[in-house]
C-alpha cells in the first residue's frame, strides 16, 4: 500500500514510462498476434491496459477524462499508445489536484472487498505488469522487438557489451 502520494507518483512515472516503451513498440499488425483463438489478442490486452487506468480509478472519487471501455479493441497501435499517454497523463493530474496523503487512508470498496485508496494504487501498477508480461511474450511471437523493463532485454545486452544470457 502507498501511504504518500509522492511515492505512488514516482513508481508510476517509471512503470508508465515501461508500459508505453511496449505499448510504441506495437505495430497494426501485430494487434492481431493471440496464443489462441480463445484468449485475447495482444491488441486487446493493449487496449485493456489503457482503459483500466480509469476503469480502476473508476472505484475512487477521482475525475478525469481517459478511455472507461476496453471493448473494441482500435485498429491502431499508434492510437493505443497515444491514448494509453493521455490516459496516464490524465490519471496523475487527477491524483496531484484532488488528493492529499490522507486520501490514501480513505477505504473504498473493490471487488467486493474493502481497501484503501493506497491498496488500490499498488492493484493498478500490478494490474498493469501483470498485463505488460503478457504482452512481451505475444510481441516475441509477433516478431517484435520487446524493451527492457526491469533490466535488458535479449537485443539490449549488447548496449551493455555483452553477450545475452544463454538459451
Amino acid at each position: 500500500m502507498f501511504q504518500t502520494l509522492d511515492n505512488f507518483l514516482k513508481s508510476w512515472e517509471y512503470e508508465a514510462e515501461a508500459t508505453q516503451s511496449l505499448l510504441n513498440n506495437l505495430t497494426d499488425e501485430s494487434l492481431k498476434q493471440e496464443i489462441t483463438s480463445q484468449n485475447w489478442t495482444l491488441g486487446r490486452i493493449a487496449w485493456h491496459t489503457v482503459a483500466a487506468i480509469h476503469i480502476i480509478a473508476s472505484n475512487t472519487n477521482l475525475t478525469f477524462e481517459a478511455p472507461t471501455e476496453d471493448w473494441p479493441v482500435p485498429a491502431s497501435a499508434q492510437f493505443i499508445a497515444d491514448s494509453y499517454h493521455q490516459a496516464s497523463d490524465a490519471f496523475v493530474q487527477a491524483l496531484k489536484t484532488q488528493w492529499i496523503d490522507n486520501t490514501l487512508e480513505e477505504r473504498i470498496d473493490f471487488l467486493g472487498q474493502k481497501m484503501p485508496n493506497g491498496s488500490l494504487l499498488m492493484f493498478l501498477i500490478l494490474h498493469q505488469n501483470h498485463h505488460r508480461g503478457q504482452m512481451t511474450v505475444l510481441m516475441r511471437q509477433a516478431g517484435l522487438t520487446v524493451p527492457g523493463i526491469y533490466g535488458p532485454s535479449k537485443e539490449e545486452w549488447v548496449n551493455y557489451g555483452m553477450e545475452a544470457p544463454k538459451m
